[in-house]
């Protein structure tokens, strides 16, 4: 989950001026200095566990799911990492859903999928001819194997984000980013999405916004310090050109897949620690530590109202 940029700057561009444009929290706070090279570290760490729990699959996803019910307590290990893939592949489904028929047999633009798994999805689940962004030079090779191991090597095409401005003929019917919007200053970033839609085309949004400012976990997580608010964004989108057509709070099903998480999260501890009680309870307690600084902020905002995930379909008029 949360990629950090999608039309990513060169590495000399800093993005603080990102977080004031995103009505981020906390402004008398140093804010974080993103580079390219912060942004490439974190896809880095997030294609590593990726791997380790879809690894046997070309679709590798790298994002939140949608859950509808958890399984029972005690459930293995190999069980929670299939569940957990099928609600990263059922949030994909939902974002489908409400953009309607647009991206089917279309020209899609999926910006930041990290090992590719979102491209390989609207290639194949939709007949889309895919342009996969990445940001990490490494993977390039990677999501082109993988794409060639699902037989769709002739409708994913891979592309290295470079910040670079829209090619000559470079239009699409589907804009596509999940998770990949809070690093960016939106106004701008919004305004090169309207330059790469065609007339009548959609960006489709999958993300986690601010409800409440102080919902936002006060810590040095780049991504949670960069958080927009969804009014915000959707005042960027109008600016833009891009009206709203659909705008689904799916916060509720989302507050599961971070349940899943973290019980998987206690597996792989425990697969790690030593056999003696006190090495367990040692273990234990580093993953309470973990997910209450990682998961349980995000729960709480989640339920609460304090943060929203979104589904947001918008689109070019002309």
């Amino acid at each position: 989950m949360k990629p950090l940029s999608a039309f990513t700057p060169m590495p000399s561009t800093t993005l603080t001026r990102g977080r004031a444009a995103n009505e981020a929290v906390a402004p008398s706070s140093d804010p974080a200095l993103l580079t390219l090279f912060d942004v490439r570290a974190y896809h880095e760490a997030l294609a590593a566990r990726g791997l380790a729990h879809q690894g046997t699959s070309p679709r590798v996803y790298c994002h939140t799911g949608l859950v509808d019910r958890l399984p029972p307590p005690g459930t293995p290990g190999p069980e929670l990492r299939e569940r957990l893939r099928d609600s990263q592949e059922a949030m994909l489904v939902e974002l489908a859903r409400a953009m309607g028929p647009s991206p089917d047999g279309g020209e899609v633009l999926d910006v930041g999928s990290v090992l590719g798994g979102s491209a390989l999805y609207w290639a194949q689940e939709h007949r889309a001819r895919v342009t996969a962004l990445v940001t990490v030079p490494t993977h390039l090779e990677q999501v082109r194997r993988f794409a060639h191991e699902a037989g769709m090597g002739a409708h994913v095409q891979v592309r290295l984000c470079t910040g670079e401005p829209p090619r000559p003929r470079e239009c699409y019917d589907a804009v596509i980013a999940v998770e990949n919007t809070c690093a960016l200053p939106r106004a701008e970033w919004l305004r090169g999405v309207h330059a790469r839609l065609k007339p009548g085309g959609v960006l489709a949004i999958a993300d986690c916004f601010w409800v409440r400012p102080d919902a936002v976990h006060p810590s040095e997580n780049a991504w949670s310090r960069h958080l927009g608010s969804v009014n915000a964004f959707l005042a960027d989108a109008r600016e833009a050109g891009l009206e709203l057509e659909a705008h689904d709070d799916v916060s509720a099903r989302a507050v599961g897949f971070w349940t899943l998480s973290s019980e998987l999260r206690v597996h792989e501890h425990l697969a790690r620690a030593p056999t003696d009680a006190h090495g367990l309870r040692a273990a234990l307690n580093a993953v309470r530590a973990e997910s209450r600084r990682e998961h349980l902020w995000l729960q709480q905002g989640l339920l609460d109202g304090g943060l929203e995930y979104a589904l947001l379909v918008l689109r070019r008029e002309s």
